[in-house]
Protein backbone atom coordinates (compact mmCIF):
# COMPACT_ATOMS: atom_id res chain seq x y z
CA UNK A 1 0.00 0.00 0.00
CA UNK A 2 1.42 3.39 -0.95
CA UNK A 3 1.72 6.32 1.41
CA UNK A 4 -1.12 8.15 -0.37
CA UNK A 5 -3.35 5.10 -0.17
CA UNK A 6 -2.63 4.72 3.56
CA UNK A 7 -3.43 8.39 4.14
CA UNK A 8 -6.70 8.05 2.23
CA UNK A 9 -7.61 4.91 4.18
CA UNK A 10 -6.81 6.60 7.50
CA UNK A 11 -8.85 9.68 6.60
CA UNK A 12 -11.83 7.52 5.64
CA UNK A 13 -11.68 5.65 8.96
CA UNK A 14 -11.50 8.91 10.90
CA UNK A 15 -14.54 10.24 9.02
CA UNK A 16 -16.48 7.03 9.70
CA UNK A 17 -15.60 7.25 13.39
CA UNK A 18 -16.88 10.82 13.35
CA UNK A 19 -20.26 9.53 12.21
CA UNK A 20 -20.46 7.33 15.30
CA UNK A 21 -19.77 10.38 17.47
CA UNK A 22 -22.25 12.53 15.54
CA UNK A 23 -24.95 9.90 16.04
CA UNK A 24 -24.43 10.11 19.81
CA UNK A 25 -23.00 6.61 20.08
CA UNK A 26 -19.45 7.44 21.22
CA UNK A 27 -19.74 5.55 24.51
CA UNK A 28 -21.57 2.45 23.28
CA UNK A 29 -19.81 -0.89 23.24
CA UNK A 30 -18.18 -1.86 19.98
CA UNK A 31 -20.17 -5.08 19.86
CA UNK A 32 -23.42 -3.12 19.96
CA UNK A 33 -22.22 -0.74 17.24
CA UNK A 34 -21.14 -3.58 14.98
CA UNK A 35 -24.39 -5.44 15.58
CA UNK A 36 -26.40 -2.32 14.74
CA UNK A 37 -24.44 -1.74 11.55
CA UNK A 38 -24.86 -5.36 10.46
CA UNK A 39 -28.60 -5.11 11.12
CA UNK A 40 -28.87 -1.90 9.09
CA UNK A 41 -26.93 -3.49 6.22
CA UNK A 42 -29.40 -6.39 6.21
CA UNK A 43 -32.43 -4.07 6.34
CA UNK A 44 -31.39 -1.87 3.43
CA UNK A 45 -30.29 -4.72 1.17
CA UNK A 46 -32.66 -4.44 -1.78
CA UNK A 47 -34.95 -2.01 0.05
CA UNK A 48 -34.62 1.36 -1.66
CA UNK A 49 -37.45 2.80 0.45
CA UNK A 50 -35.62 2.07 3.71
CA UNK A 51 -32.35 3.26 2.21
CA UNK A 52 -33.98 6.56 1.21
CA UNK A 53 -35.68 6.97 4.59
CA UNK A 54 -32.41 6.54 6.47
CA UNK A 55 -30.53 8.79 4.05
CA UNK A 56 -33.10 11.54 4.69
CA UNK A 57 -32.56 11.22 8.44
CA UNK A 58 -28.82 11.51 7.92
CA UNK A 59 -29.16 14.49 5.59
CA UNK A 60 -31.31 16.25 8.17
CA UNK A 61 -28.74 15.57 10.89
CA UNK A 62 -25.96 17.03 8.74
CA UNK A 63 -28.15 20.01 7.90
CA UNK A 64 -28.88 20.78 11.54
CA UNK A 65 -25.28 21.72 12.26
CA UNK A 66 -24.28 23.34 9.02
CA UNK A 67 -22.28 20.44 7.53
Amino acid sequence: MTSDARKKDTREKIELGGLIVKAGLRYEKRTLLLGALIEIARRIEGDEGERSRLAAIGAEAFGNDGE
